[in-house]
Parts: C-alpha cells; structure tokens; sequence
C-alpha cells in the first residue's frame, strides 16, 4: 500500500459482505489515465473520464477519447506484475483466436500487454460490445432469470471448446489466482503444506493457528469424496470467475444472452468441471444471506439453467454430475487461501483475513454439511441418477 499516498481520491466499491467500502486502492485520475494512454498508440486522446469500478481488488475505470470508449486497469505490483498480466492476456488471445467474443488487451508502443509505472501496472483494453447488466451486483448473488442462467452456462461451454489447445503451465503463486492443485491430488496434505510455503504471508497467518486439524475436519472429508473420480479433472485453462457480473449481455431484458466475456484475472490451468463448479458457487448460492437466513439460500432452477445451457454444447455424463457434486464443496478452497494472501500479506486487513480463512476456506465447505447445502448436492446427484 506504500503507493497509496500519490492518490488521494477512493471510491466506494464492493466489499466482503452486504455493506459497500471504501476501496482498498486509490480512484484512477483523468491525469493518470492520460499519462498511460500515452504509451498506447491506438487508445486515442483522453476527453472524459466516464465510471470507476467497484470491484475492490484493482482499480478500473472508463475513459471516453477521441478513439472510442477505453477500459484501463490498474493493479498493484504485488498483486500483478507485467509478467503475470501476460499470462492472462495470452489465454484470453488464444480464446479471441478460436472464436470466443472476449476483448483482447492494447499494445504499448513497444509491444507490451502491459505497463509498469512506479508502485502500479496497468492494462488497457477497448470497452467490450454489450449490456453491463449486472455491473451493480456483488459477488455471490444470482442470475436475475433462467434465460441468463442458461445462456451463462452455453457460453462457459464455449469457452472450454476455445481453451483446447493452450497449453500454457499452471500460473506462478500470487495472490488473488484461482487455482487446482491441492484438492486434485491423492494425497492433499503435502500439496497443501506446499502451497502454504509458497506464500510466506498465509505461513505467518497459520502460524498461530491449529489449521492441519480444521482442514482434517471440515475439509479432508470431502476430499475423501472426491478422490474416486480424480480421474475426470481433466487439465484446462479456466476462468475461474465465472459470474453474471463478468458477462456483458446482449439487452437488458430477462431473456438477454451473454454477449462478451470479461475479467481473466482469475484465470489458471484448472479443470472444465473445476470452472463449473466455480460458476455454481457464484451464482446460485446466496452466501451474503447466510448470516440473515438458513433456508432458500439457493436456487435449483438457476443451476438446472445454467446446467441445460452447459450441456447443450458439451453434454454432461452421469459420472461427471457425480465428480461435479463431490468437487462443489471443495472448489472456493484454494482461492480463499489466496484471498488470504491477499489481505494479509497486501492490505493488511486482518479483518478480511479472518473472513477469507474462517468463512470462505473452513466456512463454505462447512456449509455443505448443512441442510441447503446438502440439498443442493442432493439435486446434483438426482441428475445424475436421471441419466442412468
């Protein structure tokens, strides 16, 4: 956060809960904007500055120039670098080049995706075709009908036709990945011993804590379940983040269709049914009502929505429903302990590092065991039975 001092303006973006924040990050300015455009030949010459993201781990915001609409991102240097921006970039380039409809990063005068300037890197995209429809709506909160649901689910589909073939290794360990690496092993005690050590801010975090046997009891017990069908977790790059906030939509009608895909932030060398799995944790779940209720926190006609949509491109056997329910309480995991990482090690917000070990590592496996949560399994496996 040393940089924070450079700018003063902050904007109030979503937070861990129901509650906006202040951001974690200072509010891009008209002059900042203008002093990184000037690296981008083809951005154009900055007029106005139209929006500022809420989305609390990076700041973004829209820029009118005399080109058109442009999209600018900026991150910190602990949380991305150039290297790190390239590898999302060079997915989302060969989705671009397999027919995905996703925007594609500018190019600096010298060729780069990205851009390096003090304590800050930057990425500058055209602002993508499409209804921001839910750009208000916070994580964690549903599809406003079956229609987007459907649509959401054939358009991940999509995206895993167009992943084929990018080969790309497994991200580096940063915060604020998604990734697939402890749970997808037989043995997920040394790979998550590892990925702790990894991250010298979760060690310090856990260090204080008796975390081997929570893992052993809320989470291994899954794991167990998980283990027979290992065998479907077929390596692919991934989103990763897939939530109706991340679509842009063709209209703004409960029928709209999901028209562009956005924010790869997330993106890794996962699995297609870790990718699945994530958009259902998203999007049919209300996690931000589980303190307010305990019942109808989700939503069995989203899910067989965005199911249906799925399938109709990339049929879903029996077995793979099955490894699906097995994987779902599992699949927050490792990108809590990035959280994590995140908020203790970058932000320092002990606060929100509680909230990422206890409610979203120990606490969204939990749940499962609980009555909805088991519901919400239970469904899964009657699909599976149904294909039988």
């Amino acid at each position: 956060m040393e940089a924070a001092s450079h700018h003063l303006t902050r904007v109030i973006s979503h937070g861990m809960g129901t509650e906006p924040v202040i951001s974690d990050w200072p509010a891009l300015t008209s002059a900042e904007v203008a002093r990184v455009l000037q690296h981008y030949p083809d951005a154009g010459r900055p007029q106005r500055l139209e929006w500022h993201s809420p989305r609390p781990f990076s700041a973004a915001c829209v820029m009118h120039t005399d080109a058109g609409e442009i999209f600018i991102k900026r991150h910190h240097v602990r949380v991305r670098d150039v290297a790190a921006l390239a590898e999302e970039h060079r997915f989302v380039e060969h989705l671009y080049g397999n027919g995905l409809p996703v925007s594609t990063a500018l190019r600096t005068a010298e060729g780069a995706s990205a851009l390096a300037d003090e304590h800050w890197t930057y990425e500058v995209f055209r602002l993508a075709p499409g209804v921001d429809l839910y750009r208000d709506a916070m994580s964690w909160t549903p599809f406003s009908s079956g229609a987007h649901a459907h649509s959401a689910g054939r358009m991940l589909a999509r995206l895993h036709q167009a992943a084929q073939g990018f080969d790309a290794p497994a991200r580096a360990a940063r915060p604020l990945i998604s990734s697939f690496t402890i749970f997808s092993q037989e043995d997920a005690v040394r790979p998550l011993q590892a990925y702790i050590e990894q991250r010298p801010a979760i060690a310090d975090y856990l260090a204080e804590r008796p975390w081997r046997g929570e893992v052993a009891q809320h989470l291994l017990p899954f794991h167990d379940k998980l283990k027979p069908y290992l065998d479907e977790m077929v390596p692919l790059w991934t989103h990763n983040d897939w939530h109706a906030s991340n679509l842009l939509w063709s209209d703004a009608t409960p029928q709209a269709q999901a028209h562009t895909v956005l924010d790869f932030g997330l993106s890794n060398r996962t699995c297609a049914l870790f990718d699945l799995a994530t958009a259902i944790e998203r999007n049919v779940i209300e996690w931000l009502s589980i303190p307010h209720r305990e019942e109808q926190l989700i939503h069995l006609d989203l899910l067989d929505a965005m199911l249906d949509g799925y399938g109709s491109l990339l049929p879903l056997s029996a077995r793979r429903l099955q490894a699906l329910a097995a994987l779902l309480p599992l699949v927050h995991a490792e990108f809590a302990l990035a959280e994590l990482d995140y908020f203790h090690g970058v932000t320092h917000s002990q606060q929100n590092a509680a909230l990422a070990y206890d409610a979203y590592f120990l606490g969204h496996a939990a749940w499962f065991n609980t009555p909805e949560g088991q519901r919400l399994l239970a469904h899964l496996h009657r699909r599976a039975d149904a294909l039988k």
